[in-house]
């Protein structure tokens, strides 16, 4: 963590006066492009981006068309999709990653958006034909099959980045090779046809369920975050933030926390949450006396909290709903809510304590907002809470984003500052259709990885294999699962990452917590959304481990910190992040499925405890500065309150109790109040 400030070095940390406010959206923009390949677009003129703003456009219009008056087929829906998706990717970003002239669009890359086009024409044009003769590639089938695969997988590479276009290729390159891998990894292997076949003719490829998932729910979602962004809600989040915590202790640290929280609701992006919230938040902190590397760890974190905070929680969520089946998105959201409000505890009770240790203040009066000008614009908070609403109701997911869209364009006439017009409208199309166009690639990847995992039963052979290597062990298997959520999630979309973690990880879980049902049970609810939810978890902490931290090198390009350190502290703020999910596959009462409310009260206060108790000790303080014992005393208290097990919680409780009597009695007086948290 941080050294000590005296006043001379907070005097040397102020802001020269052109830097004490928001980052330029020029600096926004050049470390979005630099840290997040969906930022990396060219800046197009003439034609060209007449043709790319009419393009995205009516992507949007189709799929809003489809959602109101129904979808049509799976390969219909899924084609067109992914023909949009792949042409709007070639015209829109350029082929190597260097500055130069990004106003216009060579032409061979007019050339592959054509090409793209023909693909998901391909379905609509011939479906009488492919469907009578399914199972039957012809020659053409089989053009139009590899150009769908290789255009994917560079739209891909442009779009969402390298690693997910290596995995996908490498695990192609399984399904033809699989004769030559050793052991349990061997099986017969894939001729072209047959993978052709597997890949572009069937839903268990390219045009499987993530795709599906991507052009149904997903996109709706984001468009429902686009018209809400052309609000200013992303503005009034951070207003609203400052309004209310700015004033506590280290408050711009908080109201990082806070307003990452609430950005999590309309950014499915870990960097692009950083650089929003970032932008206006690390400013501050460094004013305050927060050295660079803090700062940038604690929006960081924050901002990479925001996918799994619910209502609307990364794309990957809506993912799980399909592939666990038979449940709702509401389901999901709800088991996620504690764990989600336990990791942003842990983090502020975190970012409390170094203000503390430091002696950092809250923002004067002064510095703070009108809190009644701030509530004035409350009512833009109305959509979403109408999205819960109908969420808790039953109505279905896509519905509940279109009431949730047509309620922001009510909500906004209330005010005539948001009020959203016409032209609003219509570029809150675009956008959304923009942001959606790597999560398309992405989710078409990720179909090739699903389709050869089946295909080959490669995910019953690693989670067998899994399990063989931990022992049988469900915290050693846990904790594999752990590090190849986090090495897989270097740099990769969370929604590649949870499908290849669910896919592979996720059964082996299961296996384990399903020893003692009676053999050939269903899996209970509880025990499949834990196991899922565990691998969606550590695939978006990979945003801030190093050494591949995107979120962290992010919020460093803003601080000016070093992106290394940044990540380290950051991967100690989220303490938390690292322990909750071994906490809810252990303890399922977290997820608030299938328990009262006595054992639940119980469990969230020992973990909210044991998330003070491990705070104090990773930062060495609490009410006064804390010896090294009482550091370790603190932290393994921590641990023992966080763990499920009644006893170890038992024997907690008393620990912390006398560690906070200790503390309480001998505190430094001089410090600034807990109450002021």
């Amino acid at each position: 963590m941080s050294n000590e400030l005296p006043p001379k070095e907070k005097e040397k940390m102020k802001l020269p006066p052109e830097e004490e406010g928001n980052i330029s959206e020029e600096k926004q923009k050049e470390i979005l492009q630099k840290y997040d390949p969906e930022s990396n677009t060219r800046d197009l003129s003439g034609i060209a981006k007449h043709l790319v703003f009419f393009g995205l456009l009516a992507f949007s219009l189709f799929q809003l068309y489809t959602a109101i008056d129904g979808q049509l087929t799976a390969y219909l829906q899924r084609s067109i999709h992914l023909g949009f998706a792949l042409s709007l990717i070639f015209l829109l970003f350029p082929a190597i990653k260097r500055k130069g002239d990004r106003r216009k669009v060579p032409f061979y890359d007019y050339l592959l958006a054509l090409l793209a086009v023909a693909v998901g024409a391909y379905w609509p044009i011939m479906y009488d034909d492919l469907v009578f003769r399914v199972g039957r590639v012809t020659e053409m089938d089989l053009i139009v099959g590899i150009l769908a695969i290789v255009l994917t997988l560079e739209a891909t590479r442009r779009a969402v980045g390298l690693p997910i276009t290596i995995i996908s290729s490498l695990f192609l390159a399984y399904a033809f090779w699989g004769p030559y891998f050793p052991g349990f990894l061997k099986h017969r292997g894939q001729d072209l046809d047959s993978t052709v076949q597997l890949m572009f003719y069937t839903t268990d490829g390219i045009l499987g369920t993530p795709l599906a998932v991507s052009a149904t729910f997903i996109f709706v979602y984001l468009l429902f975050g686009a018209f809400l962004v052309k609000t200013g809600v992303g503005e009034y989040f951070n207003d609203l933030s400052v309004s209310l915590a700015g004033h506590l202790i280290g408050g711009p640290a908080k109201v990082a926390i806070f307003s990452s929280a609430l950005q999590g609701t309309i950014s499915g992006s870990s960097v692009a949450n950083v650089v929003t919230s970032g932008a206006y938040t690390i400013p501050m902190m460094k004013k305050l006396g927060y050295n660079k590397e803090f700062a940038g760890a604690v929006e960081a974190t924050s901002s990479t909290g925001g996918q799994i905070m619910p209502p609307i929680m990364g794309a990957a969520a809506f993912l799980m709903v399909e592939f666990i089946g038979g449940i709702s998105y509401w389901d999901i959201a709800k088991a996620a809510a504690i764990p989600a409000l336990l990791y942003f505890s842990g983090v502020w009770i975190m970012t409390h304590f170094e203000a503390k240790r430091v002696g950092l203040r809250g923002l004067t009066k002064e510095e703070l907002p009108d809190r009644k000008e701030v509530l004035k614009k409350i009512h833009l908070l109305l959509p979403i809470v109408i999205i819960i609403v109908f969420l808790m109701v039953g109505v279905p997911t896509m519905h509940a984003a279109l009431y949730g869209i047509l309620a922001t364009i009510l909500v906004s006439a209330i005010n005539k500052e948001t009020r959203l017009s016409f032209k609003d409208m219509i570029h809150a199309l675009v956008d959304g259709a923009r942001t959606a166009l790597a999560v398309g690639a992405a989710t078409a990847a990720a179909g090739i990885i699903v389709g050869v995992v089946v295909k080959t039963g490669l995910g019953l052979s690693l989670a067998n294999g899994l399990i063989s290597a931990s022992g049988g062990s469900i915290l050693l298997t846990l904790f594999f699962t752990m590090l190849a959520a986090i090495v897989l999630g270097m740099g990769s979309p969370t929604t590649a990452n949870y499908v290849i973690t669910s896919t592979i990880a996720a059964p082996a879980i299961i296996t384990l917590l399903m020893l003692d049902e009676p053999a050939g049970a269903a899996v209970p609810m509880v025990i499949a959304i834990s196991a899922h939810l565990f691998v969606f978890y550590f695939g978006i902490i990979a945003d801030i481990t190093p050494p591949v931290a995107l979120a962290a090198f992010a919020a460093s390009g803003i601080s000016g910190g070093e992106p290394i350190r940044t990540g380290i502290i950051a991967s100690k703020l989220a303490a938390a992040a690292f322990i909750i999910p071994y906490m809810f596959v252990l303890s399922p009462s977290l997820l608030m499925i299938d328990t009262t409310w006595l054992e639940l009260i119980w469990v969230v206060a020992t973990a909210f405890a044991g998330m003070i108790a491990l705070g104090a000790g990773l930062i060495g303080f609490w009410y006064r500065k804390l010896t090294w014992i009482e550091r370790i005393l603190a932290v393994v208290t921590g641990l023992a309150l966080v763990y499920p097990e009644g006893i170890y919680s038992y024997v907690g409780v008393v620990v912390f109790i006398v560690l906070w009597a200790i503390q309480w009695t001998a505190r430094d007086k001089k410090a600034p109040k807990a109450s002021e948290a």
